[in-house]
């Protein structure tokens, strides 16, 4: 259940980050249409949907992958434009997906830092000389914060289980995002073990009060860690639920329509 304190925060304070009227077309299909969302401060919102709803593509326009065909992006009250990755993760969004984005060949610190590398001080710094003691030190002091048990700091990627890679990922994405956390079917290839601990992950995330935006299709772990789940069919976005007020399988009727039926609504109205 939704706790008190999301309730409050999200009556003071304005969406970390939202989607108004979005929708995006490829020719003659159209992956979104009108979709609104909304994220506040401190909760977490699954994002759910059949195959072909647009939750991908939707995370892709937030995480300034892929530019709207019409509609706008708000950050904190305030209209934003991606026209990169690079603009999202400038404005504090990073995002997590399936397919983790590690280097396997390259230490769990490395990882950490792809593409932020520290560089020794002095004239070592001249010749982009890296500061592997201080990388290792601050990994170190990120995967504690988060409650990750790694051995060692310098292990290789490939050495990690599936799971371990996968929080690795997730760290990196808090380290850097700090404004929100968006994740595209972050356990989709893992065991039900490393799921729980993913979940674990996801709740110690937004403790640390970074708002979460959860796409996956393990509809029971969604219900279970998620304040808010919001629902797309055929790139509509037909229901925007508190998930203290619905059971699994109502959920499950509006991802594949029963419940617009049930309900008196009527897809595409």
């Amino acid at each position: 259940m939704a706790s008190n304190a999301v309730e409050a925060v999200r009556a003071a304070d304005r969406p970390v980050i939202e989607a108004r009227a979005i929708t995006k077309r490829y020719g003659a299909l159209t992956a979104l249409r009108d979709v609104d969302l909304s994220v506040y401060p401190g909760e977490i919102v699954g994002l759910v949907g059949d195959n072909g709803a647009g939750k991908s593509t939707l995370v892709k326009i937030l995480s300034g992958a892929i530019r709207p065909t019409a509609g706008e992006l708000y950050m904190d009250g305030e209209q934003a434009t991606f026209h990169s990755p690079l603009d999202a993760r400038r404005r504090g969004i990073e995002t997590v997906y399936q397919d983790l984005a590690l280097a396997p060949d390259l230490t769990v610190a490395e990882n950490l830092f792809i593409g932020r590398e520290l560089k020794r001080s002095g004239p070592l710094r001249l010749v982009g000389t890296l500061d592997r003691r201080s990388m290792n030190r601050h990994a170190r002091e990120q995967l504690d914060r988060l409650h990750i048990r790694i051995d060692s700091v310098t292990n290789r990627a490939d050495s990690l289980s599936g799971g371990q890679r996968q929080a690795i990922a997730v760290a990196r994405a808090v380290a850097w995002g700090r404004r929100v956390l968006l994740m595209d079917e972050p356990t989709a290839s893992l065991g039900v073990e490393e799921q729980r601990k993913v979940a674990e992950l996801v709740e110690e995330v937004r403790r640390g009060g970074i708002p979460v935006l959860l796409v996956s299709h393990n509809i029971p772990q969604v219900h279970e860690i998620c304040d808010r789940i919001v629902v797309l069919l055929h790139g509509r976005a037909v229901a925007d639920l508190k998930k203290e007020d619905v059971d699994i399988e109502e959920v499950v009727m509006w991802i594949t329509g029963v419940a617009l039926k049930t309900r008196g609504g009527a897809e595409g109205s």
